[in-house]
């Protein structure tokens, strides 16, 4: 059996019966965790093997660990500053910045791995323009450039760390005010501008073996009348075929506001699907997963489950060996300076 398209969540710390026989479904190819499936290292470790175990290959496991407002696993995790710090101090000191994001990028990765976690949903990709509050300092910057370098740093110290990293949300939420989790965004800005800002990060870090790209639920107005998620035209022409990306196309969760311009759940999946995303997540509605598998069945797509294959993690090391490990005593202590105030977190 290989990796179906659909990625599912969870109700807790342990798995269900009910949920047991859902992740062995064959349209099921992942799950994502939140908040609530995390009490400490450990149990996360047993969930993460018991997940893994119920079939082969066995399911991509992820979740949101960007740092800031948007991190799920917090006690006994070494907090993450939010990224628009990493960009404050490369304003500060360039080498400085960018050794401390790849560092960042490692801590991340290699405490999630040393849990067993294949995939964390990171890093933003977006401008922080000034306009998105739901963006805002989850991106590492304003300009492009400095966003494709900081970004490049990260990803360089997760795959160190034995993860793959997956770029959000193409092509740039930066530019439009409204949260997708609330309503749907339009941008209206023209599709040069659009290239030549909001583009180059992503551009740059395809070049560089982002191994995951999640698009935006925006309207582009001038480019395409449907969001990035549903559009062909950004998935097949740009990102596929006009920027060579190879790897993992997943959608943003189908059950946001702005998912709903293509119906019902199993609608949205299938759009989803056609306009080239790889794998698609519906979180927080049972019934609508039930729906979305239910309509998947029968599904199948060789060359996604081919490159959903290739963005396992690679074997990482227990706890006790990374807490004793030079570079972790050092990314800690560099991270602490950076988080001086608390964010609240954000709750998407």
């Amino acid at each position: 059996m290989g990796h179906g398209p659909v990625m599912l969540d969870l109700r807790g710390t342990e798995l269900t019966p009910e949920e047991r026989e859902l992740l062995r479904h064959p349209a099921t190819g992942g799950v994502i965790l939140f908040a609530r499936n995390y009490a400490a290292p450990e149990p996360l470790y047993r969930l993460v093997r018991s997940i893994h175990e119920l079939r082969a290959p066995s399911l991509i496991v992820a979740v949101d660990q960007e740092g800031g407002r948007v991190q799920r696993f917090r006690e006994g995790f070494t907090r993450l500053p939010p990224p628009g710090r990493y960009g404050q101090l490369y304003d500060a000191d360039r080498p400085r910045g960018l050794d401390t994001t790849r560092l960042a990028g490692w801590l991340m990765a290699a405490e999630l791995r040393a849990c067993g976690v294949d995939l964390s949903f990171a890093p933003v990709l977006d401008l922080d323009r000034g306009v998105s509050s739901v963006i805002g300092d989850r991106a590492f910057h304003r300009d492009p450039e400095a966003v494709a370098e900081l970004a490049r740093a990260w990803v360089q110290g997760v795959h160190d760390a034995g993860m793959q990293a997956v770029g959000k949300h193409f092509p740039g939420h930066g530019g439009v005010a409204a949260d997708s989790h609330c309503e749907l965004p339009v941008d209206e800005r023209s599709l040069v501008d659009i290239e030549l800002e909001d583009l180059v990060p992503f551009e740059r870090l395809v070049r560089h073996g982002l191994g995951g790209i999640m698009p935006a639920h925006v309207i582009y107005r001038q480019a395409d009348p449907r969001p990035a998620g549903y559009s062909a035209y950004w998935i097949r022409d740009v990102l596929r075929a006009r920027l060579g990306f190879q790897g993992v196309v997943f959608s943003d969760d189908l059950t946001m506001a702005a998912a709903a311009v293509e119906g019902g759940y199993a609608e949205r999946a299938h759009a989803a699907l056609a306009a080239g995303c790889d794998m698609v997540l519906v979180c927080n509605d049972p019934e609508g997963a039930a729906a979305v598998l239910h309509s998947l069945e029968r599904y199948a797509d060789p060359v996604a489950q081919s490159r959903i294959a290739r963005i396992h993690g690679r074997a990482g090391r227990d706890w006790p060996h990374l807490r004793a490990d030079a570079q972790w005593r050092e990314a800690v202590r560099r991270l602490a300076h950076l988080d001086a105030s608390p964010d609240l977190e954000l709750p998407l």
